[in-house]
């Protein structure tokens, strides 16, 4: 093999490798599986996985992908060895990685690589991911926010505007962050749709629910505003879970509402956050409608206004206690005479049942 092809070998395997941490860091599970040979393996013993094949590895890096919290991956190109149409080599790695329960670090590592020539170019063969060094000192920084932005704005002389001091919660937010959001929860096993406004979440749920079928309908402003609830519990398409257990005996029924509100075949509610990397948070007073969130109903469907996404789940949280309670607890005074309480909180990580899960996220603000 002449040098001129030996340095045009060098650079598609250097540029390869490049596109690696890209497709991690954009995370574009897809674009990163599709870097592998159709029998490529990523094995990662530290962890401990190993993904064999391009769906293994695209569906196993979107599951650890959902715990993510915050990541940044930087990437080095160690020695590469070509030998014909095979070639190994070595990539040097330092990440900063936050998770969803708050665990945080950085770590130094190598990929072990086996590269091999297919007709549309280099690919992986093999990655096997050796951790050299490990901190879990939790990371003092985050991504950065409107204040801080500010901050560095002024450090720097630039001008600052004064709209950029806070969430407003009540905001909607942009159409980049929506697709960014439905995009997450797809990938975190949700069925997402993104609709233009509660007309159409409206029709859309009609069209989800079976005729017939049992249907729990969450206590939410966002269902009664939307008009979704009266549509639910006085169609009489289906079987209204809500209306029935209303008129049921708490002292002497007890049994029989938990079960009827823990496993309907259709739970339909709110949430009180969804982030940008795919989760939904839930909050509850009582916990009534968290089992049939969690898992007991055979399927869920969430309908969130545009003003409930959020960055991160710390974000999400402080909406809970900041925003959603707040007004909660005005609604329950007018209704039971007394405050709401946040004595339970629900976080969906992902949805392990294909088809289970499905989250309407409408453009407009509505509910709190």
């Amino acid at each position: 093999m002449n040098d001129f092809q030996q340095i045009a070998d060098r650079v598609e395997i250097d540029a390869l490798r490049a596109e690696f941490t890209d497709a991690a860091m954009m995370r574009d599970r897809a674009r990163l599986a599709a870097l592998f040979t159709p029998d490529g393996v990523l094995r990662m013993p530290n962890i401990p996985v190993e993904f064999t094949g391009r769906e293994e590895i695209r569906t196993g890096g979107e599951r650890l992908q959902s715990q993510w919290d915050f990541f940044v991956q930087n990437s080095h190109p160690g020695a590469v060895d070509i030998n014909g149409d095979t070639a190994t080599g070595r990539t040097y790695i330092q990440e900063i990685v936050r998770v969803l329960d708050g665990r945080s670090g950085q770590n130094f590592a190598v990929y072990h690589d086996t590269y091999r020539r297919l007709p549309e170019g280099w690919r992986f063969a093999e990655r096997v991911y050796e951790v050299r060094y490990v901190d879990t000192t939790p990371l003092a920084g985050s991504a950065p926010g409107p204040d801080d932005q500010a901050h560095g704005a002024a450090e720097m002389g630039a001008p600052v505007e004064e709209t950029a001091v806070a969430d407003d919660f009540a905001v909607p937010v942009s159409a980049e962050r929506l697709d960014r959001t439905v995009a997450a929860l797809r990938a975190n096993g949700f069925a997402a749709e993104l609709l233009d406004d509660v007309a159409a979440a409206r029709v859309r749920m009609a069209e989800l629910i079976p005729e017939g079928a049992s249907v729990f309908t969450g206590a939410s402003e966002t269902l009664r505003l939307s008009g979704i609830a009266e549509d639910i519990e006085t169609g009489g398409r289906c079987e209204a879970v809500r209306p029935r257990v209303l008129r049921m005996d708490r002292a002497t029924e007890s049994d029989e509402i938990r079960r009827l509100t823990a496993t309907p075949d259709v739970f339909v509610a709110s949430v009180a956050a969804v982030t940008e990397t795919g989760a939904l948070v839930i909050a509850s007073g009582s916990g009534s409608q968290l089992p049939a969130s969690a898992g007991g109903a055979a399927k869920a469907v969430w309908v969130v206004g545009a003003q409930k996404v959020v960055p991160d789940l710390a974000t999400a949280l402080r909406r809970v206690e900041e925003h959603a309670l707040p007004l909660e607890n005005v609604r329950a005074q007018a209704a039971y005479g007394q405050p709401s309480a946040l004595n339970r909180l629900l976080i969906l990580n992902a949805e392990p049942q294909p088809g289970r899960g499905t989250v309407l996220l409408v453009r407009e603000a509505v509910g709190f």
